[in-house]
């Protein structure tokens, strides 16, 4: 099916959604099932990328609506993933480091949680050696010179990259 993304009417949207839900969405659901092994999450995912893929600007030169979705699935589970991980690592960290009195308030613990997936994001769209200087100077303690001669640029090179970091980071955080 041909479709103009630009002029297509509210019928042909349902239309599309209706084909795509119910050819190809439980087929999503299973093949996501059997790699994640949650029903519910399986579910999700799959909801959401048969929305991304309804609502793609491109729709039109999709080819293989499967393989787009798994495209998506695949992308949208990692990001789960990831952010499930980073969440575990936060919550292990601080309970290594919080004591009884100081417990966090669900809304505390949201508002680290929103920040820190702000931060990871940042951190993700940042080439190569930004990241790593900025992760090498904050997370593991190195000076500047020993990340400049580990990633083989200037230490004003290095500098420039923490500080991009550094700001982006804020940015993201302030909202």
């Amino acid at each position: 099916m041909t479709v103009h993304t630009e002029t297509a009417s509210p019928g042909l949207w349902r239309e599309i959604w209706l084909q795509i839900h119910q050819e190809d969405y439980p087929w999503v659901v299973a093949r996501l099932y059997s790699r994640l092994q949650n029903w519910e999450d399986a579910q999700d995912i799959a909801s959401e990328a048969c929305i991304q893929l309804v609502t793609s600007p491109s729709l039109e030169q999709v080819r293989v609506k499967r393989a787009m979705l798994m495209t998506i699935s695949e992308r949208l589970a990692w990001k789960q993933w990831r952010r499930r991980e980073l969440e575990a690592s936060w919550r292990e960290h601080w309970q290594l480091q919080a004591s009884a009195d100081c417990a966090l308030s669900a809304h505390e613990y949201l508002e680290i949680c929103e920040a820190l997936h702000a931060v990871d994001a940042v951190l993700q769209s940042l080439p190569f050696k930004a990241r790593t200087a900025f992760v090498c100077s904050q997370i593991d303690g190195m000076k500047h010179a020993e990340i400049a001669a580990l990633l083989g640029i200037s230490v004003s090179c290095v500098r420039k990259y923490i500080t991009k970091a550094l700001l982006l980071c804020c940015q993201a955080c302030d909202g």
